[in-house]
């Protein structure tokens, strides 16, 4: 039952974003859901409303039986077998369903963080790299909700430096059984679950996933973690003593679990941004409607030009939010269209399709915990005192969002990915990104001839897209010629080039995106995405230009410093929208609407 999709023709390589040009037909959007992606974002929205939401002071309260049965009923709907191939119980659709049901889910975190956990991180572990007797006797009962999945990688000691960890494993004599020492933190769904993909190291040396059932001799869980938000999750640690488990049961190659750790987070994190979209566009929509309702000094606060504009930018990230996410996932289902799936390195293919996209899986996963770290915030802002009542929604959003910028790797830890990855990309030749950066120093420094010759639709939009490229080249260059390799070890550097990366990826989508629309419909018909669009451009560049201001001063000094300020302020020169005006155009369109909806 896999879904067709309107994926991209072309296969775009990783990270190529900042030295190509692309076109709209080349990028994937939400207009561009097929049948199959609306009916399938419909049933998890009704899902969402009708069973979720009556039950999250149940869930608050730690009754995770409600968990259970939830978690049973969206096995029966499909949704937590989406990505486990039919012969396995499972439904076996793409990336863009993947997203949509993540994103159509989040209307409570607690529970996403539930679904998010079982479905991703705990059985896509087998899915990719268990046997077909694993397959067999697991997947089946995991895409139905009989059982529940878990992921234990994260030690007291040892959260984001994973590789690091205590837990350790031994061959029995017999070579029928490893036994497992060891203690995990901050187990999702810990509380409740029943199988677990657990890292530790055999002999202490070699680091090895296992799949662990809780019924296995020596394995026990510790109490609820008291948790500042998504407390509707179950957290907890578990302890590994003496704890046998079967030889059979180890996944994948020993020695080998950290290409595991790494793809399963990679998808966790643009599964991670669709969830924190769709937790902002709910937001959004609480906002909006208390903005409405709520009268002071004689009229409602939505028609007060500080809360329209509040309004107007929640609305704009939500968009760009879309762009982003879902142009990413366009480009993995055309890598992953090309997988011959009956081969017999289909699911080595099928990893090395999704790795090719660690760099925007890494920008979605930073991009959106920030993204919805400033809704939420803001939707407390509107809902004034009542916000900080527990009563009221803005509280408990306010709360659950802050795990996101933790969880999945960091924001620190995926800040250095990003840079990390697309030096190791260019170091190796993959990504020709040190020429291109030798050639932009080459203009820059050969005097004030450089201009880019746009023309056509959005064509302002598309220069600025182009600046931005080249400011953050322009930063990199200067990095990497005084440190050379040992760049990596310059992490306030890596991460404002991270910043400008991010930035650069998320004004790129959302023009490509209103262009699309534009193409399609005509200008006028895409007049709120291109309003969103030049409001983000604005603020975006205003960040890009920071970061490398702050890359080039710590790199040069005296006269190659001035040198370099002025070819930075070249490079970022432009003339301002009316962003006032645009946002209250914005504004005026999703409070009519009473929620976020561009038609």
């Amino acid at each position: 039952m896999a879904t067709t999709t309107a994926v991209p023709k072309t296969r775009i390589s990783g990270g190529s974003f900042l030295l190509e040009e692309r076109n709209t037909d080349e990028v994937f959007t939400p207009e561009d859901f097929s049948e199959q992606h609306r009916l399938i974002a419909q049933t998890a929205e009704e899902f969402a409303i009708n069973e979720i939401l009556p039950n999250v002071d149940k869930m608050e309260h730690k009754d995770f039986s409600i968990s259970r049965d939830l978690l049973k009923k969206a096995g029966d709907l499909g949704l937590s077998g989406a990505e486990i191939p039919e012969a396995y119980g499972g439904l076996e659709m793409d990336k863009v369903t993947a997203a949509v049901i993540a994103d159509r889910l989040a209307k409570y975190a607690g529970f996403a963080t539930t679904w998010g956990a079982h479905s991703g991180i705990g059985l896509l572990p087998i899915v990719y790299f268990g046997t077909e007797e694993q397959k067999q006797k697991y997947l089946p009962h995991l895409a139905a909700g009989e059982i529940v999945g878990a992921y234990a990688l994260s030690e007291a000691s040892s959260g984001s430096d994973a590789l690091n960890c205590r837990a350790r494993a031994e061959l029995s004599s017999d070579g029928k059984h490893y036994i497992l020492n060891g203690e995990k933190m901050w187990i999702t769904n810990a509380g409740f679950a029943d199988l677990f993909t657990v890292f530790a190291k055999i002999d202490g040396e070699e680091f090895t996933a296992f799949l662990v059932e809780k019924t296995f001799p020596g394995f026990s869980v510790g109490a609820e973690e008291h948790k500042l938000g998504i407390r509707g999750s179950s957290t907890c640690p578990i302890i590994l003593n003496d704890c046998k488990v079967p030889a059979e049961n180890l996944l994948g190659d020993i020695g080998k679990g950290h290409v595991i750790a790494f793809n399963i987070l990679n998808i966790g994190r643009f599964k991670l941004g669709a969830a924190c979209l769709g937790g902002a566009r709910h937001s959004l929509g609480h906002a909006i409607t208390y903005a409405k309702q709520r009268k002071a000094f004689d009229k409602v606060i939505a028609d007060f030009g500080l809360i329209r504009e509040k309004i107007a930018n929640m609305a704009t990230l939500t968009y760009v939010g879309e762009s982003l996410i879902y142009r990413t996932v366009g480009m993995m289902d055309a890598a992953l269209s090309e997988v011959d799936k009956s081969g017999s390195e289909a699911m080595k293919e099928t990893r090395k399709a999704i790795e090719e996209y660690a760099v925007e899986c890494s920008i979605i996963k930073v991009w959106t915990s920030e993204m919805v770290d400033y809704v939420v915030d803001e939707t407390m802002q509107i809902y004034g005192g009542y916000g900080f009542v527990e009563e009221y929604p803005a509280e408990r959003a306010y709360r659950d969002a802050r795990i996101n910028r933790i969880f999945e790797g960091t924001n620190e830890i995926n800040r250095l990915i990003i840079t990390g990855f697309l030096l190791k990309r260019a170091m190796s030749g993959q990504l020709p990104l040190m020429p291109a950066i030798k050639k932009l120093m080459d203009e820059v420094l050969s005097g004030p001839s450089m201009s880019d010759d746009i023309e056509g639709p959005l064509a302002e939009e598309r220069k600025l897209v182009s600046q931005a490229k080249k400011l953050g080249l322009f930063a990199a260059g200067s990095a990497t010629q005084k440190y050379m390799h040992a760049i990596q070890d310059q992490q306030e550097i890596m991460g404002a080039i991270a910043d400008m990366t991010m930035e650069t990826y998320a004004m790129e989508s959302a023009v490509l995106r209103a262009q699309k629309i534009a193409e399609a419909n005509g200008e006028a018909a895409a007049a709120l995405p291109i309003a969103m669009t030049r409001v983000y451009l604005t603020q975006a560049m205003e960040k890009i230009e920071s970061a490398a201001r702050k890359v080039i001063a710590a790199v040069a000094e005296g006269d190659m410093l001035r040198t370099q300020v002025a070819i930075l302020r070249r490079l970022a020169k432009h003339e301002p929208f009316n962003t006032i005006e645009l946002r209250q155009q914005i504004a005026q369109r999703v409070i009519e609407r009473g929620k976020y909806m561009l038609a």
